[in-house]
């Protein structure tokens, strides 16, 4: 079994700061690229920015330059520091983990359950 927990989502006034965490735990060989999605809603899904084992780092357009994406090899876990918040950033955040499980070659993509990012005076 794997888990992904994240946390560190909540209100903030527009231009304000918010970090948000997540951990894998559970049976884990290796942990591959991981990334947090987000989905406003009546949206679709959608990659806000992706971070592979190495630390290369990709952000789509409309975060670049605001959102620092971050990870700990060593504890399983990956961040999300926002910074210059919008009213439209407001959506639900997803932690994603390609993870690879002991015994197994390939690696199967794990999501949390989200956490609420609501960007509002």
């Amino acid at each position: 079994q794997v888990q992904l927990v994240e946390s560190g989502g909540g209100l903030v006034q527009p231009g304000g700061s918010l970090r948000l965490s997540c951990v894998a735990s559970g049976s884990i060989f290796r942990i591959n690229a991981m990334g947090w999605y987000r989905q406003a809603p009546g949206k679709q899904r959608d990659l806000v920015a992706v971070i592979s084992r190495d630390g290369t780092t990709n952000y789509a357009d409309s975060v670049k330059g605001r959102f620092t994406i971050s990870r700990d090899n060593a504890k399983n876990t990956v961040s999300l520091q926002m910074n210059s918040l919008k009213p439209e950033d407001t959506a639900v955040y997803y932690c994603n983990a390609n993870i690879v499980r002991p015994g197994f070659f390939y690696g199967m993509d794990y999501w949390g359950k989200g956490t609420l990012v609501t960007v509002s005076s």
